[in-house]
């Protein structure tokens, strides 16, 4: 009942975290939870559903609050939905082939993508936002996260922030939206592979996601400076980048 109780807890923070600046649940809590003891398999597809569900509440309260506009033809509406489409496909492969991958080559390919888009956001450096590099974005962002359960979110709102004209706050708005349809997609592919994760596990993530999910937006909501928000993304992305790196070849 304890152990439950802190897997709530953890699953709140991350996921507050989370909708609140757009990263951090699954590659935080997914190396966390291994470190625990808990098994790879369990892991991950317990990362999954409970981001998926906690990032389906993130983005009604998203919408709710002004943060993004998911109405058809708006600009969130139209990156979300070109980053789901594409990020679809990419869960398929991700999934079927992760056998056959180094997660190794696989997280440092990403690391030092995710470092790389955290320079340029510090250092100012925009990029015209067309929609091939939308898709590529949606991409390798969901094949990491249907191998992974993580990594999603540094790239895909830290990557949206290199592209001029960009709301903050929409980046992450639309990196919740996205995220969540891909989640559950690779959950229940994860599933139809593996078999289903253990509910002790599971349940508590699904609970603390929600609640997590529900409040996070509001925080984003009340940010009032969009450059010291864009600055601290940047950090924030240039941070995950780097603790990858030093999980995969320095531990």
């Amino acid at each position: 009942m304890l152990e439950s109780f802190y897997l709530v807890v953890f699953a709140m923070v991350m996921e507050f975290v989370d909708s609140a600046l757009g990263m951090m649940y699954g590659t935080v809590l997914s190396p966390f939870l291994i470190l625990l003891g808990y098994d790879v398999k369990a892991v991950v597809p317990s990362i999954l559903i409970s981001q998926s569900i906690g990032g389906f509440i993130a983005s009604w309260r998203h919408h709710q609050l002004g943060n993004a506009n998911f109405q058809t033809g708006t600009i969130d509406y139209r990156v979300t939905t070109t980053i789901i489409w594409f990020g679809v496909f990419a869960c398929l492969v991700g999934v079927f082939v992760s056998s056959s991958i180094s997660p190794k080559i696989l997280n440092t390919y990403i690391a030092v993508l995710v470092i790389g888009i955290g320079i340029m956001i510090l250092w100012g450096k925009t990029l015209i936002m067309t929609s091939k590099k939308i898709y590529a974005l949606g991409f390798i962002s969901a094949f990491n996260k249907a191998l992974s359960g993580g990594g999603f979110g540094p790239l895909v709102a830290g990557g949206q922030l290199v592209f001029k004209d960009r709301s903050e706050k929409g980046a992450i708005g639309s990196t919740d939206f996205a995220e969540a349809p891909i989640c559950l997609l690779s959950f229940f592919l994860w599933v139809l592979l593996n078999g289903m994760p253990p509910l002790s596990l599971m349940a508590p993530l699904c609970v603390g996601s929600a609640v997590g999910g529900f409040f996070g937006p509001m925080a984003l909501s009340r940010f009032g400076s969009k450059d010291l928000l864009k600055k601290g993304l940047g950090v924030l992305v240039l941070i995950e980048g780097l603790w990858v790196i030093y999980k995969v070849w320095l531990r």
